[in-house]
């Protein structure tokens, strides 16, 4: 078998993997094949247009056409519809912002108690809410702010007076979706760091690694889950601290770029080994 093949035996399995993680979730919230079908040819032409045109030339349909596989008319079709991810821009920015202020809360000493706990804070005044999404998310309205932190339940408004943290991190507990914007902008961050590894690994490698076990004994699992939950969170924090120096320096200079780190949980059953199979 040629290297061209290997290669795309290789992709074929991998994006049987993901279509079935994902699957499981379209499955979960009633989408069916037509409407994924549509989402996944948009994508395609989108992608033929923006990003693999020929350098020097405008893109073409006949060329997004011939990349994609699909009709000249299909394309056309495809392209005249609004983007389908229209929204994810808006999704993005509120969910950096609401973590940020969240972040911002649990670390900034102006914002917690002696004991290292963060403060309740009254909505206005120096040392308030309005104080930290100011100094911590820039000029975005703080009404605005508190609204979606208290949809997504991190925070109790009590007595319109005073606002309280109950979440250290901005992860939605009620709302699907919510959770769903999650699923769109990290795994897609994700694939983007697999691919430019693909293409760039040799010489501009992005960091991507996971430690794994395939034996570890089920009672042993919740603790594992906290030590990890607990350890990622510190390292997460560490690495806040350090983007958000930065972050604040380079305010107004220069070219900009969103930067970060992600770290995901996962378990999966294993079947037990048949007798006389080494373990």
């Amino acid at each position: 078998m040629d290297a061209g093949s290997k290669v795309h035996r290789s992709l074929e399995a991998a994006v049987s993997k993901v279509m079935r993680a994902l699957f499981r979730v379209l499955l979960r919230h009633s989408m069916s094949y037509a409407a994924f079908d549509e989402l996944a040819r948009r994508a395609y032409v989108e992608v033929a247009m923006n990003e693999f045109g020929i350098e020097g030339k405008k893109p073409t349909i006949s060329r997004a056409s011939i990349l994609s596989g699909l009709t000249r008319k299909e394309v056309r079709r495809l392209l005249s519809l609004p983007p389908a991810d229209e929204a994810a821009g808006e999704g993005s920015e509120r969910y950096n912002r609401a973590a940020r202020v969240i972040t911002g809360w649990v670390r900034d000493p102006d914002f917690l108690q002696d004991d290292g706990l963060p403060c309740v804070l009254p909505l206005e005044g120096p040392r308030s809410f309005a104080a930290l999404v100011r100094r911590h998310s820039g000029d975005v309205p703080v009404r605005a702010v508190l609204d979606e932190l208290h949809r997504v339940g991190a925070v109790q408004w009590q007595d319109d007076q005073q606002v309280r943290l109950l979440a250290r991190a901005y992860v939605p507990s009620a709302s699907a979706a919510d959770k769903l914007d999650i699923l769109g902008l990290d795994v897609a961050q994700l694939i983007a760091t697999i691919d430019h590894n693909i293409a760039h690994g040799a010489a501009d490698a992005r960091f991507q690694r996971k430690v794994m076990y395939d034996a570890v004994a089920a009672s042993d699992v919740p603790a594992f889950r906290k030590f990890s939950a607990d350890y990622a969170q510190s390292l997460l924090e560490r690495l806040d601290r350090w983007l958000q120096r930065r972050d604040d320096a380079a305010a107004g200079t220069g070219a900009r770029m969103r930067v970060g780190v992600g770290i995901y949980y996962f378990e999966e059953p294993q079947a037990p080994p048949t007798q006389g199979e080494a373990r």
